[in-house]
């Protein structure tokens, strides 16, 4: 990938629409749009401008350009985007045209990595881009909205700065001992690292919650036969999706559905009821369901609250349990001798009473209460906390190495990569970072 080169593309979505960006970033951005337009006016810095996209037989479109100068722009490079009206064949026409008269065709993510390496963006507010695109509610857009901003790099930067603060210290001491410069004594550097320790590791945590937000979650409802499931499953849907009858054992096979629960996805499934037959079809329905179980991220185990539970649904209940986060529903709140048990949500799938905190105590199983801050600032990738992760533990290390009496040559190969790890999230540090802070801190050559 040549970065010096201008590149242009298509910047909306393929097919018919109203309207269709082309984006052309680079050097010779704005001679290379001047040749293939027509202005009525000039393209100066940050103002729509008329424009035509002729060939030699006549007008193809009449188009609006705007041209972004460098730096001030997403690449921090000269951008010109022309907006044309949204035919398929007049934007392939516009992309040749610009790519004839000196633009390459960009690769994916290329203005994004424009960004990057121009210093425009760092890598977690690129990384949020993609989050951004992606979403598929509003609650997941603001998300990555505020991880364009900078909330993820906002968080791991005090956390490296005090990192970088313990290194200075190390490096002094090795490098300037003549200098009789004292160095902070085991406890107190050990003492330095443990919020360095604390805040990657709880970084980290929060990709528990932050994957939920990023991809949604499964939430398989389970139960004994004529429990209400279906009806269950349709009230949290708001449709009627699953068929539902009094009939014991109506649903044979899963039924799936994508619902919304305070902007995170769930992939709601409804299963079969779960009980001892011996007709084929139901068994083939009960074994299904006892893998959707298995396979989801929330278990949602719902009894009749209005009839007596058996040695059965005690074995269910302890199964699910067994096999991760569970939440208890007791249905048919609306029927007379209706009983819950203590922790169980009371809910009526015909009334819809209970559903709205039947669906917060799912959403409380995700752990977001201890993450979801105004900052947004938890971590949505698996990248950022394996690394989140390989520094809290190389500080560890660090740490312990100090307290046991290493010495600091061997300790600072934990500390730098402690660094290293994190610098992968937000952007190196080089040896001229650690340098300056030595002499700002101890004003050597004074």
């Amino acid at each position: 990938m040549l970065l010096n080169d201008t590149i242009a593309a298509i910047a909306t979505p393929p097919g018919h629409g109203a309207l269709g960006v082309i984006r052309v970033s680079g050097a010779d951005a704005l001679h290379i749009a001047r040749q293939v337009l027509s202005p009525r006016g000039d393209l100066a810095p940050r103002r729509a401008v008329l424009a035509q996209l002729a060939d030699a037989q006549g007008i193809v479109d009449e188009v609006v350009a705007v041209y972004f100068a460098a730096p001030r722009s997403y690449t921090a490079e000269d951008i010109v985007e022309i907006t044309c009206h949204g035919a398929p064949v007049v934007l392939r026409y516009c992309l040749d045209r610009l790519i004839r008269a000196g633009a390459r065709l960009a690769e994916p993510g290329e203005f994004t990595l424009r960004a990057f390496l121009n210093g425009r963006i760092d890598l977690p507010r690129a990384e949020a881009v993609r989050d951004l695109i992606e979403a598929t509610t509003l609650y997941q857009a603001r998300v990555a909205a505020r991880q364009t901003q900078g909330a993820v790099s906002k968080r791991v930067a005090p956390a490296k700065a005090q990192l970088v603060d313990v290194i200075a210290i190390m490096e002094a001491g090795i490098d300037f001992a003549e200098d009789d410069i004292s160095v902070a004594p085991p406890g107190q550097i050990a003492a330095r690292l443990a919020p360095v320790i604390e805040a990657c590791q709880t970084l980290a945590r929060s990709f528990d919650y932050g994957r939920i937000v990023r991809s949604g979650f499964s939430l398989a409802i389970v139960g004994p036969p004529n429990a209400g499931k279906s009806s269950l499953f349709n009230r949290l849907l708001n449709q009627d999706r699953a068929i539902v009858t009094d009939i014991p054992g109506t649903t044979r096979d899963l039924i799936s559905e994508t619902a919304e629960f305070s902007g995170i996805p769930v992939r709601l499934v409804d299963t079969a009821g779960i009980r001892d037959t011996g007709e084929v079809i139901e068994r083939l329905g009960v074994e299904r369901s006892l893998e959707a179980m298995s396979d989801a991220d929330i278990t949602l185990v719902v009894f009749d609250g209005s009839a007596v539970r058996g040695a059965e649904d005690a074995a269910l209940l302890a199964r699910a349990r067994g096999q991760g986060r569970t939440i208890v529903a007791a249905n048919k709140s609306d029927l007379p001798g209706f009983l819950s048990q203590p922790g169980e949500a009371a809910v009526s799938a015909l009334t819809g009473a209970g559903i709205d905190d039947l669906r917060q105590a799912i959403l409380g199983q995700l752990g977001g209460a201890a993450f979801d801050d105004p900052g947004g600032a938890f971590i949505t990738s698996a990248r950022h906390a394996k690394l989140l992760r390989e520094a809290a533990e190389m500080a560890s290390k660090a740490g312990a190495a100090v307290l046991s009496g290493i010495p600091h040559e061997m300790v600072l190969l934990d500390l730098y990569g402690a660094l290293h790890a994190l610098d992968e999230i937000t952007g190196a540090t080089t040896a001229d970072d650690i340098l300056n802070k030595i002499f700002t801190t101890f004003c050597i050559g004074k």
